[in-house]
């Protein structure tokens, strides 16, 4: 989704799981795949040759863990690139989880902690959030973490609207690593809490809760429960928090409310934009916090009492209406910084979407490029950025894995957009179909890594870690993880871990993607 497990970034399919009751696959491991994989090539194309991506490191918010492992998007830039290298495609292998109950568990954000080497995730299983420590070799859980349930599972269930669940993107999936590897995290009881992982009197790993800062005194909270599943008043869970380059954690609601917290003495400031949504998580930088509403594109600052001031505010065109493959009428992007100059969006303009660049400093709009068919272009995840070039995947037609046909795909397409002293262009054009995937680019190799399925007159659902060279545009290669239903990833991320392995979570849980030692 911008971000969204929701990505859109979002893995509200667990409690659609669980609204629904769907039976889970028997056994632990692998996840099952569907018919036809004897049908689909497990391999396509040759190993890539690395080659870097051009441009200045991503800074390192000092109050963040290590740029390419704390976040969604990777860093505070939410630049969705990692410094590190991901799979060449040499002689791949692909390793998968099951787990047990109602939902597997896809994974909506999967970080990893420095210190212990460690994967934290954020998933969902059955109708609930759960933080998972997890193995990153073996994908066993070593701890895990139940969070509190999000007021959407109960008012889907009731209602019978499931569009209540999959609009929604609070619950936890946009938290962040602190430099201690301490995941901090909001929920949807209104707590902003920090977790630490550490090895207990028995040796066995747990979550242990450092902080906890309740918020519920400065947000609506009367939300639905199972004895109350229609309350009369608000009900604005956070959706996304993570630090400024000061220490604040900021904080950001579904219904345009913006705070920080002091950690240090607890102390919270607030505002709120009028009329206006915020479904995607944000960015920052040293010189302030990009937020981007369903209205308007933001530049934020902490004043001298920590409150968030508007630094700017540039409207964008919103189109007429929610389009298939968005959550809202808006841009379906959080804010990615570009290098120290510029911040880029995508709008909801009803007949092309459009790539939008501003300069960070006064927010004037350097270049609005149009991508993808007429009628048919949407995304709901965040942009991927580094050096000059930005890369935008079209969602445009998916909306979950339950709507998506047998052997069907989304229209497609992935676009290269280069800023220049002359404006923006667009480099090249991909055909290739990535349906909801928060996409991640390698620095160390130049590869654009999607999440891809072809349409399919045999209905057929084959799902391919598919790399693409983002200096050319070409594909390099694919790499079949599975077929049918279990391996749509949802609008889940692909993450790069740091010792060259692609992780996906997908609706049968995460799937992982190397290459074979010594090839």
């Amino acid at each position: 989704m911008a971000s969204r497990p929701f990505p859109r970034e979002l893995t509200a399919v667990g409690a659609l799981l669980g609204a629904l009751a769907l039976p889970a696959p028997a056994g632990a491991a692998p996840v099952p795949d569907g018919p036809g994989r004897d049908r689909v090539p497990a391999y396509l194309g040759a190993p890539a040759t690395p080659r870097p991506l051009r441009g200045r490191p991503i800074p390192a918010n000092p109050h963040q863990g290590p740029v390419g492992l704390s976040s969604m998007h990777a860093d505070s830039h939410a630049s969705d690139t990692h410094p590190f290298a991901g799979p060449l495609g040499r002689n791949p292998r692909v390793r998968s989880e099951a787990k047990g109950g109602l939902l597997p568990g896809l994974c909506s954000t999967v970080t990893f902690a420095r210190r212990t080497g460690l994967m934290v995730a954020q998933c969902t299983r059955g109708q609930t959030f759960t933080l998972r420590l997890i193995d990153p070799a073996t994908l066993k859980d070593l701890a895990t973490h139940e969070l509190p349930q999000r007021p959407s599972t109960v008012r889907a269930v009731v209602s019978g609207d499931l569009d209540q669940v999959l609009t929604d993107t609070s619950g936890g999936a946009y938290y962040y690593l602190d430099p201690q590897d301490r995941a901090v995290l909001a929920d949807s009881a209104f707590h902003v809490r920090r977790f630490a992982h550490e090895k207990g009197p028995d040796s066995r790993w747990r979550f242990k809760v450092t902080d906890d800062w309740d918020l519920s005194g400065h947000l609506p909270h009367s939300c639905a429960t199972w004895t109350n599943p229609w309350p009369k008043g608000e009900c604005d869970p956070i959706t996304a928090v993570g630090p400024d380059w000061g220490g604040l954690i900021w904080w950001i609601t579904r219904n345009g409310r913006i705070g920080t917290i002091d950690p240090r003495t607890g102390r919270v400031r607030a505002t709120r934009l009028p009329g206006e949504g915020i479904q995607n998580s944000f960015a920052a930088a040293e010189d302030g916090v990009s937020i981007v509403s369903d209205h308007a594109l933001y530049r934020f600052r902490a004043a001298a009492d920590g409150a968030p001031a508007v630094v700017w505010r540039r409207p964008y065109d919103r189109g007429t209406r929610r389009k298939p493959g968005q959550i809202d009428q808006g841009s379906g992007t959080t804010p990615t910084f570009l290098g120290d100059r510029y911040v880029a969006i995508t709008d909801n303009a009803d007949d092309r979407m459009n790539v939008l660049v501003h300069r960070r400093g006064d927010g004037r709009l350097v270049c609005r490029v149009p991508v993808f068919g007429h009628g048919a272009s949407a995304t709901d995840n965040s942009l991927v950025g580094y050096g000059d070039s930005l890369f935008v995947e079209n969602n445009h037609g998916y909306r979950n894995f339950f709507e998506l046909p047998p052997g069907g795909s989304p229209v497609g397409g992935v676009s290269r957009i280069d800023v220049t002293a002359k404006g923006c262009r667009t480099v090249w054009t991909s055909r290739e179909r990535s349906p909801s995937t928060v996409a991640k680019a390698s620095v160390a190799n130049g590869l654009l890594y999607l999440y891809t399925k072809e349409p399919r007159r045999d209905l057929v659902d084959a799902w391919y870690l598919t790399a693409v060279d983002a200096h050319t545009g070409r594909t390099a290669f694919k790499v079949l993880t599975g077929t049918g239903k279990w391996f749509d990833n949802n609008w889940a991320p692909i993450t790069l871990g740091p010792d060259g392995t692609a992780y996906v979570g997908v609706v049968g849980g995460l799937v992982a993607v190397r290459d074979r030692p010594g090839t």
